[in-house]
């Protein structure tokens, strides 16, 4: 499925200038699912924590028994390589993926040492600033370690996402504030999750059951050279409804304002803008 335009993909040593078919029927992930991603973005000439998404995907390919074939530096020479057939106005979505090929005797187990491998580059255009969204509840909750891999970025994890999605769309919103298994806030279905009250910006404790982002790190270590703590904590929905802001943090738009949860509307105010305005400084400046 292809979400952008101008898609290329790395496979078998190469670059490839489509979106190349690289998984066969009977591969292993086509059928039980065993296949994990990683997303980083390329805009304005520059790749954010290129190096920290490739040491992310060999993480979460290990947590689901697949054998990593290439270090995070590896991957970074790939995707600069790739990169340079861009211009540097594009905007590119980054996506190295991992998928086991064949299973044990039972069929179930990843066999180790038989792992596919690709990169695909494709242009889709970062949010324009000022772009917000809404956010409503659902019936669906995040999984937990004892049932499932959270701790990896695996696409098996993501049909729970689409259901949240879904009912969020159905019911007129952009997206779900998402529970936790205890039914406080752990994220939303596409991003980690901040809020600001009384001053004090906020956001869910990682308790295992969501990957606590690449990106969600670099504004709290943005946030804290501008001398501003963020403070992890157990939040509830009361939460939310009480806070000034709400912004969501992903690697596919970075900071997404939220202006409405359940009818509790909010302001895209001071600490929303800054924290976008320090992403893109230090983003530019490496």
């Amino acid at each position: 499925m292809a979400t952008g335009i101008n898609i290329r993909t790395y496979f078998n040593g190469s670059w490839h200038a489509s979106d190349l078919a690289v998984m066969r029927a009977a591969d292993h992930a086509m059928w039980l699912g065993t296949s994990v991603f990683d997303g980083a973005r390329y805009f304005e000439g520059v790749a954010p924590d290129l190096l920290a998404h490739c040491e992310r995907v060999n993480r979460s390919a290990a947590a689901l028994m697949i054998t990593p074939t290439h270090t995070a530096e590896q991957m970074v020479d790939i995707v600069r390589e790739g990169l340079s057939a861009y211009p540097k106005t594009a905007a590119v979505y980054i996506r190295p993926m991992y998928w086991a090929i064949a299973g044990d005797d039972l069929g179930i187990v990843p066999k180790p040492d038989e792992t596919g491998f690709a990169i695909c580059l494709e242009e889709i255009p970062m949010a324009p600033q000022g772009a917000s969204t809404t956010l409503t509840t659902t019936q669906f909750c995040r999984p937990t370690l004892d049932s499932s891999v959270v701790n990896a970025k695996a696409g098996c994890l993501y049909p729970n996402n689409a259901r949240m999605l879904s009912e969020a769309r159905a019911k007129g919103f952009g997206n779900a504030l998402v529970a936790d298994a205890l039914g406080n806030v752990a994220e939303t279905a596409t991003a980690n999750v901040f809020m600001v009250r009384d001053g004090e910006i906020l956001t869910p404790i990682p308790n295992g059951c969501f990957l606590s982002g690449i990106t969600r790190a670099r504004h709290m270590t943005n946030l804290a050279h501008d001398g501003v703590s963020v403070r992890e904590a157990v939040l509830t929905f009361q939460d939310f409804r009480e806070a000034d802001e709400v912004f969501l943090s992903g690697n596919m738009m970075k900071v997404t304002p939220v202006k409405e949860f359940d009818g509790t509307s909010y302001q895209s105010g001071p600490v929303t803008k800054r924290v976008r305005e320090m992403y893109w400084d230090w983003a530019l400046s490496e």
